[in-house]
C-alpha cells in the first residue's frame, strides 16, 4: 500500500488531468453527436469563458492549496488522525466507505448552498449559465471553490480516508459531474436504469431549471440514492427537458451570464434575500426572482 500511495502522490496531478481531460473529450464529442437540447448561446463565447474560470480556479488552488486532497490525506495518515486512521478496518472496506462518504458530505453541502442566502450568492455562478453542456459542471466561483475545498480537508481530518480513496473520489466527482451536466442523450430506458447507482444527465438537468421548486432538488453529483433518501428526489421536470428554461430569473444577460467578468462579480450584485431549500413548491409566478 505505500508503493501505491507513493506512486499516487508522485503521479496525482498527472492522473486527474488526464481522466479530466479524457472524458471531457468523450463527452464534448457526444453532446455532438447526440445533443439533448438545442444550445440558445454562442458555443465559443461560454466555452471559452467557463473553461477560463476553470483554469482560474486551478490556479488559485494550487497557490492556496498545493498539496490538494491527496496531501492532506497523506498528512492525516503520518498523524494518525482520522476514524480510518485509529481504528483498523479493511483496506477495501475502508476505501469504500470512504467514497461513499465524502459523496454524502458532496451532498450536504451543495444543500446548504442553496439554504444559506449568502452562500447561494456564490453558487448561483454555477447555475447561471443559460445553457447546459459538459462546461458548466466545472463552471464556479472561485470563492466558491476555496470553501469547497476547506470543507473535504475538515471531512478528511476526521475520516482518514486511505490516499487512494481520496483519488478515486476526486476522479469519480469530476467524471460524473462533467457526465451528468452534459447535453448528451441518454436511451430513456437505459436512463431509467442507470439513475438507480448514478445521477444521469436528465436526472441533475432538472436541478438547473428556472424554477424554484425543480432547482432545489436532485442535489446529488455523483451517487442518486441521498435524493430518495431525504426527499429532494424529483423524476423529471415539469414542462420536460427540451422546453424547460436553464438558469436564474435575475441574470438572462449573456454579459452577465457567459462572460467570466460577469461572473466574478454575480456574487456582490442585488440584494440579500432567501433563497432556502424549504422553497419547494411551485409559484406560477413569473416576477419570482429567485436572488
Amino acid at each position: 500500500m505505500t508503493d501505491i500511495n507513493e506512486f499516487i502522490m508522485n503521479n496525482e496531478v498527472t492522473i486527474r488531468l488526464s481522466f479530466f481531460l479524457g472524458i471531457f473529450a468523450v463527452m464534448a464529442i457526444w453532446e455532438f453527436i447526440a445533443p439533448r437540447r438545442a444550445l440558445t448561446v454562442s458555443k465559443v463565447v461560454r466555452w471559452s469563458n467557463n473553461l477560463g474560470l476553470v483554469f482560474l480556479n486551478s490556479f488559485i488552488l494550487r497557490l492556496l492549496f498545493p498539496a490538494a486532497a491527496v496531501g492532506m490525506a497523506a498528512f492525516a495518515s503520518e498523524q494518525g488522525w482520522g476514524f480510518f486512521n485509529y481504528y483498523e478496518v479493511p483496506t477495501t472496506i475502508a476505501i469504500i466507505a470512504s467514497v461513499v462518504i465524502m459523496d454524502f458530505i458532496i451532498y450536504l453541502q451543495h444543500v446548504m448552498v442553496h439554504a444559506v442566502p449568502v452562500l447561494w450568492r456564490l453558487h448561483r455562478v454555477h447555475h447561471a449559465d443559460l445553457d447546459y453542456d459538459v462546461t458548466t459542471g466545472a463552471r464556479f466561483h472561485p470563492i466558491e471553490i476555496i470553501l469547497s475545498m476547506l470543507i473535504k480537508f475538515a471531512t478528511i481530518l476526521l475520516l482518514g480516508p486511505p490516499v487512494v480513496a481520496v483519488v478515486i473520489f476526486e476522479v469519480m466527482l469530476n467524471a460524473t459531474a462533467m457526465f451528468n451536466h452534459s447535453n448528451v442523450r441518454l436511451n430513456l430506458t437505459l436512463d431509467k436504469f442507470l439513475r438507480l447507482i448514478l445521477v444521469t444527465p436528465d436526472m441533475h438537468r432538472v436541478h438547473h431549471s428556472i424554477e424554484d421548486d425543480e432547482t432545489n432538488s436532485n442535489f446529488g453529483f455523483s451517487l442518486p440514492w441521498w435524493d430518495r433518501l431525504f426527499g429532494t428526489y424529483r423524476d423529471q421536470p415539469r414542462g420536460g427537458h427540451e422546453n424547460m428554461t436553464i438558469g436564474i430569473r435575475s441574470f438572462r444577460e449573456p454579459k452577465m451570464a457567459s462572460w467570466i467578468s460577469g461572473m466574478l462579480i454575480m456574487p456582490f450584485i442585488g440584494k440579500l434575500s432567501g433563497y432556502t431549500i424549504n422553497r419547494r413548491q411551485w409559484n406560477d409566478r413569473r416576477d419570482n426572482d429567485n436572488d
